[in-house]
């Protein structure tokens, strides 16, 4: 799906608060603004044909083997060349999905021939009757868009049960809840653990992201790789950030708090549900205006953009999206979706 992801501020003349994107839009990235302009001349050569220098920083800094690691450009085109991967074998494979969840597992499974059926959020009911083909499960860990989270224990039981297992971490650091470690992953006989430093680091600009997954899995992933798919500017990004140390993600769990806060004053308003979440977004149902209608009203009368989240397979043309921002800005929403309940024609 190239449309409708959100964040599509460029379709809006004046938005003055972002709320329809997951990824923190306050991070202070001046340091790493200086560096890549200092390292500009990079721009007049190819990049490496495969990232192998970024590849062996992750590798040193969570104390793995480089053939466990590889990087692409953003999460994205990892979820991609899995289902490449997987897709053009011999033998076929079956995929499921939780729902709702991130779409591009369903689209890149569907561009590679593989059918993927829906799973209840417990799955004890269906894995009785898999598919007798090799079977893929997509997990996004934490969930985007409700911001559950499965526990490392559920993961490794459902590694038991599925052939192979692909855990999204994308949300990994908007989140206190553990994590599957790199080195869990790594020592895996089964799971492939996909990381973004565009949310970790808040440079979506840039896209570059990386699996982590035993070394056979990486080879059979790498049969696929574009050459200089990540760019020269992303690879000095990614290595410069990880090798610094470098955190631009405020304190999680004031962070959280004020999630918590916010989800607590959208269910004060008549009409909003705002489900329980352990990130920093809240999936949240209006009735009786569509998503659709509250992101129009909001964009034009209060310069606040939101996510409509209708399109995630699963939910309803009632549900949307926010992520968290700054307390004065969280009010903000508030008072304007107040302003709707209160105001007959508002959407």
């Amino acid at each position: 799906m190239t449309e409708g992801h959100g964040d599509d501020i460029y379709r809006y003349p004046d938005i003055r608060i972002n709320f329809s994107s997951n990824i923190y839009t306050h991070a202070d990235l001046s340091e790493l603004e200086a560096h890549l302009c200092k390292a500009m001349s990079l721009i007049r050569n190819y990049p490496e044909p495969e990232p192998h220098s970024l590849e062996a920083a992750i590798a040193r800094k969570y104390g793995i083997e480089r053939d466990h690691v590889l990087v692409t450009n953003g999460a994205t085109e990892a979820i991609y060349l899995i289902a490449q991967a997987f897709g053009l074998q011999k033998e076929p494979v079956s995929a499921y999905c939780c729902y709702p969840t991130f779409s591009e597992y369903e689209d890149a499974c569907r561009m590679y021939g593989i059918p993927t059926k829906a799973l209840t959020s417990n799955f004890s009911p269906l894995t009785s009757h898999l598919s007798p083909h090799p079977s893929l499960l997509w997990l996004c860990n934490p969930n985007n868009p409700t911001g559950s989270v499965f526990s490392k224990e559920e993961i490794m039981q459902l590694a038991d049960r599925f052939d192979f297992v692909v855990v999204d971490q994308s949300y990994e650091d908007y989140t206190l809840a553990p994590m599957l470690t790199h080195q869990e992953a790594a020592a895996s006989r089964n799971i492939l653990q996909l990381h973004s430093l565009t949310k970790t680091y808040a440079i979506p600009g840039l896209r570059v992201g990386y699996v982590i997954a035993p070394s056979h899995i990486i080879c059979r992933l790498r049969h696929y790789v574009r050459p200089w798919s990540v760019n020269v500017l992303a690879i000095e990004a990614g290595k410069w950030l990880i090798e610094n140390n470098v955190r631009v993600l405020p304190d999680m769990k004031a962070y959280l708090a004020e999630t918590e806060r916010l989800r607590q004053r959208l269910n004060q308003i008549p009409g909003i549900e705002a489900a329980e979440t352990h990130t920093s977004f809240i999936l949240a149902r209006i009735i009786p205006h569509t998503a659709a209608e509250l992101k129009e009203y909001l964009a034009t009368n209060h310069h606040i953009l939101i996510r409509d989240a209708s399109n995630f397979r699963g939910l309803t043309p009632h549900h949307f999206r926010i992520s968290t921002q700054y307390p004065q800005e969280n009010d903000q929403l508030i008072y304007a979706l107040e302003r709707c309940h209160h105001t007959s024609h508002a959407v």
